[in-house]
């Protein structure tokens, strides 16, 4: 359940220019904020340009990501998750079409870094990322979006495209008042170790990866075109 949305406000902003591992380059106007009510340093990178539509004189609709924050993944590049890919398409995408990306500190579906490297040794021991945190005592996912909804109507967004895989992130934002125009897949970040994983998430977390669920632990996801 979301905790109704309090007003929050734009603490700073600076431009940074991005070089991502592979290469590629482009330049974030990253922002700070002040009110988010869990209390975090939450960021939002303001990443392409966001075109006017000269008829209305309105900006055009952003592309957004909210991303959790995965250090193994993100930084370390852990082929255990897909959270490192998808960030790396997210910048890329968003700087494309004009948006932002929501960095948000939610390490492990909010559940901690320690927490997560706990639930790694449970899924080691044969539990799927979703048993893992249930065995630990959390919810399946405890993360809530509510202070992505804060973010966004303090940048002066109340409506966007959304650069998501989990239909759990457009049912909070929009139950937060954010009008989720259409939601944009995300790509299928295969690794040698993740299949399992992400055969889970399309599984237990009704994520749309178009693969098919298999419960052995060796296998690798399949893609399902029914």
């Amino acid at each position: 359940m979301l905790s109704p949305v309090t007003p929050a406000t734009v603490r700073g902003q600076i431009q940074v220019p991005l070089r991502l591992d592979d290469g590629y380059v482009t330049n974030a106007r990253v922002i700070g904020f002040e009110g988010l009510c869990d209390g975090r340093e939450h960021v939002a990178l303001a990443l392409g340009d966001r075109a006017v539509d000269s008829p209305t004189g309105t900006a055009a609709v952003p592309l957004v990501r909210l991303h959790s924050e995965c250090l193994t993944g993100d930084v370390f590049g852990s082929q255990r998750c897909d959270c490192g890919p998808q960030l790396r398409e997210a910048v890329e995408r968003i700087s494309d079409a004009g948006g932002y990306l929501l960095y948000l500190r939610q390490e492990g579906r909010g559940i901690g870094l320690y927490n997560k490297l706990e639930a790694y040794a449970l899924q080691d021991a044969g539990l799927d990322t979703y048993e893992a945190n249930l065995a630990l005592g959390f919810a399946k996912d405890e993360r809530d979006y509510t202070v992505a909804a804060q973010m966004l109507l303090a940048l002066g967004v109340d409506q966007l495209d959304l650069l998501t895989n989990n239909p759990d992130k457009a049912a909070q934002l929009q139950a937060a008042g954010i009008r989720v125009n259409s939601r944009v897949p995300t790509g299928l970040h295969l690794s040698p170790v993740n299949g399992r994983y992400l055969a889970a998430k399309a599984w237990r977390g009704q994520h749309f990866l178009g693969i098919a669920h298999s419960s052995r632990s060796g296998d690798r996801p399949r893609r399902s075109w029914s």
